[in-house]
């Protein structure tokens, strides 16, 4: 669900002082893009434009470590040539800033247009292949929202439960289950390389600009994957099963050095795992969800799936 935080109009001189964004600021009346879980708002000041993104809830010192190391990769990646916001600081070189008693983070602002699977193959290449010879080595290690199974067991009970409860969507997911088991068979085998990646490579973060060219979003779920699983996923969600498409892709990130190699159905292991969670997850929060608003998101997460769904075959194509 999305967060409830938000930033207003109060919290603009803290904004000021905390990042050094000038005198006078305008900050927008509400968010202007929104997230699975969290919000933008644009803050203009003689200084340029921002986006500020507020924190939610109290953030530990795992987190708060979390946090600078992807921030940390984030402007490494910008350093090395990857098109990504400025990170801004605080005055104290914090990545968070309280204004207010309400955490933020803030970057530099970047018009972007709305996601869109059909971005030109050729740079999508040479962007990831650019994003993964980045000089990083950190410390934020595998996580099994990107390796492991739901498995046969949780799915026929979640299946179970959507059936009961009448979720719209309970005899699509059923159907698919099948496949989404035997899409999981492709997982747990040991990655060939390990490297800090970006790991969220969806359309919602990589993005054409206004002004042409692309632009990488989002490092908070950073960490280390193998490159080529990461090259996996940019093809399933920008060639769909469009194998010529995946073709210039995968040349176009070869020909800039990437190091990535797509080999065999297991390099896939990757976005399958993560498209099993998200779906998994969109269920989950459907059937504990209190309020209609709250079910319509949910089933957002679900129907994203189900209107594209991955499959075996379609990974026989794109290999």
């Amino acid at each position: 669900m999305r967060t409830s935080v938000t930033v207003e109009s109060r919290h603009v001189p803290g904004l000021l002082e905390t990042f050094a964004l000038g005198r006078t600021g305008r900050l927008s009346a509400g968010p202007v893009a929104e997230g699975r879980v969290g919000s933008i708002w644009r803050l203009d000041t003689e200084l340029g434009s921002w986006a500020v993104k507020p924190v939610a809830g109290d953030i530990g010192p795992e987190e708060l470590a979390a946090l600078e190391e992807t921030t940390a990769f984030q402007e490494a990646a910008l350093r090395d040539g990857v098109p990504t916001p400025r990170v801004r600081r605080t005055r104290a070189k914090e990545v968070v800033g309280d204004v207010g008693g309400v955490g933020v983070t803030v970057l530099s602002w970047v018009d972007m247009l709305g996601p869109d699977r059909d971005l030109d193959a050729e740079a999508l290449g040479r962007l990831l292949a650019r994003l993964h010879q980045v000089d990083f080595a950190g410390t934020r290690g595998l996580h099994p929202w990107y390796s492991d199974p739901v498995g046969a067991a949780t799915w026929q009970a979640l299946v179970d439960e959507l059936a009961w409860r009448r979720a719209p969507f309970a005899d699509e997911i059923a159907a698919l289950v099948p496949e989404l088991v035997g899409m999981e068979s492709l997982l747990g085998r040991r990655p060939r390389s390990l490297q800090t990646s970006h790991r969220d490579l969806w359309a919602d973060n990589l993005r054409a600009t206004a002004s042409g060219g692309l632009c990488l979003i989002d490092f908070d779920d950073a960490g280390l994957a193998d490159p080529s699983q990461e090259l996996a996923l940019i093809l399933v969600e920008f060639a769909g099963d469009d194998a010529a498409r995946a073709r210039v892709i995968r040349d176009a990130y070869a020909a800039a050095g990437g190091p990535g190699r797509i080999l065999g159905p297991t390099d896939f292991a990757m976005p399958v795992a993560a498209l099993c969670h998200i779906v998994e997850t969109g269920c989950r929060q459907w059937l504990a969800a209190t309020t209609d608003d709250e079910r319509v998101d949910s089933e957002g997460w679900v129907r994203e799936f189900l209107e594209r769904p991955l499959t075996r075959a379609a990974i026989e194509r794109l290999l």
